[in-house]
């Protein structure tokens, strides 16, 4: 593999983010900083390199990043295939519109809501997932299990996931969150092959020293079902999803307007002309 020109990388995903919707943070949209995702594109490629890889879910647009510094050859190694499943359809629309404009072919997204059932034409059609979801402070980490879950069926709990939590050695919620995702992956039939700790820092105002870590989970041989069924949620793991009494109640976020390659919304400003033409 030769070495990366930086100066494009940083370049492109500078696009990815001026295209990128804005956060919603009452349903834990926090974007990890650019330099950071710059970083996370080059692990995540690395690591599904030849591979077909599904997101549960995408906030960060790290999927639109992996696909397009493979597209424009800043990188010589990704994955073949990239499908984001997420429940705001801002972002689901910002990648088509991005994908098109850019001509990358081998990136889609799908409306899905983690609440649901994962498809069935979707089920086991993956060798590996990524997913940095809701990181479960208020829930024991129930809702990162939700989506650990969406990403084990759809591998067909026979690939590998990369799961983007919390990691603060110095609080007790994230070491909690921790052991529990790496008990429900064992208790799932996945090992635990990686960890990077500490690795991505983020746009959270209450807390902006706040890191996560990459925990990469592998399936066991031999271990899998002979059959994948997915069911939707039930109610109790609904409960306290996004935060101490703010339980998974949306079941889409839905796109009102088009969101133009860089430029305002029409509805953020407003223009005040000269007097007297001067």
């Amino acid at each position: 593999m030769r070495d990366i020109n930086l100066k494009d990388a940083i370049n492109a995903v500078s696009d990815v983010v001026q295209n990128r919707p804005r956060p919603l943070r009452h349903v834990d949209q926090i974007y990890m900083k650019t330099g950071d995702m710059v970083m996370q594109s080059e692990q995540v490629a690395r690591w599904a390199d030849g591979k077909k890889l599904a997101f549960i879910g995408d906030g960060d647009a790290i999927s639109v990043c992996v696909s397009l510094l493979k597209h424009r050859d800043i990188f010589d190694f990704g994955p073949t295939e990239v499908v984001v499943f997420d429940f705001d359809e801002r972002i689901g629309g910002a990648i088509r519109r991005f994908a098109e404009h850019a001509g990358v072919t081998t990136l889609e997204a799908h409306l899905y809501n983690c609440i649901d059932a994962f498809p069935k034409d979707a089920i086991g059609c993956f060798d590996c997932f990524y997913t940095n979801p809701p990181w479960g402070a208020s829930n024991a980490g129930e809702s990162v299990k939700v989506f650990m879950q969406r990403g084990f069926e759809a591998t067909g709990f026979k690939g590998e996931g990369m799961i983007v939590i919390a990691d603060d050695h110095t609080l007790d919620w994230p070491q909690h969150v921790l052991a529990e995702s790496q008990r429900f992956a064992l208790s799932n039939g996945h090992y635990i092959q990686r960890m990077q700790s500490r690795m991505h820092l983020y746009h959270l105002d209450d807390n902006p020293e706040l890191r996560s870590c990459n925990l990469m989970v592998k399936a066991l041989p031999g271990g899998q079902p002979e059959r994948v069924t997915s069911l939707p949620l039930s109610s109790d793991r609904l409960r306290n999803f996004y935060g101490s009494n703010q339980p998974l109640a949306i079941r889409y976020i839905r796109e009102r307007k088009r969101v133009d390659y860089g430029k305002a919304h029409d509805d953020e400003y407003e223009i005040e002309g000269l007097e007297n033409g001067q």
